[in-house]
């Protein structure tokens, strides 16, 4: 089944940040983008799947009691999808906000664009 573009950005969101399980998370990545990704953040850029796969598992690390929110329905046009967010603890205000927006090939992810709108101090 090919997904559509706002199904990649909600399982991009929803099944690769959030999930605990590093092996489940790395199929869904193979499952979700293409070996050739590339994936541009506010501080780096990320190409290849198998940097992906480490770099969801880094922040996993880093906040290991965080998780990503969706601010609304995901959207999407021909091959383009977006997807507001916002991260932090479990049950608190977030301390970040943001937007992820992918371009998208036959049903999976080829370039993904992390924009950070709002982060703030603990």
């Amino acid at each position: 089944m090919t997904r559509s573009p706002a199904d990649l950005m909600r399982v991009n969101l929803l099944d690769v940040f959030n999930k605990p399980d590093p092996v489940r998370r790395a199929v869904i990545i193979a499952e979700h983008y293409a070996e050739d990704v590339v994936l541009d953040e506010p501080d780096r850029v990320i190409r290849r799947r198998t940097n992906r796969t480490k770099r969801a598992e880094e922040l996993r690390a880093e906040n290991p009691d965080w998780v990503f929110r969706p601010t609304g329905p995901a959207s999407g046009l021909e091959d383009i999808g977006h997807l507001g967010f916002e991260y932090g603890p479990v049950g608190q205000p977030p301390m970040a906000t943001g937007m992820a927006i992918a371009r998208t090939d036959n049903g999976v992810i080829i370039e993904l664009y992390t924009i950070t709108t709002e982060i703030r101090s603990e």
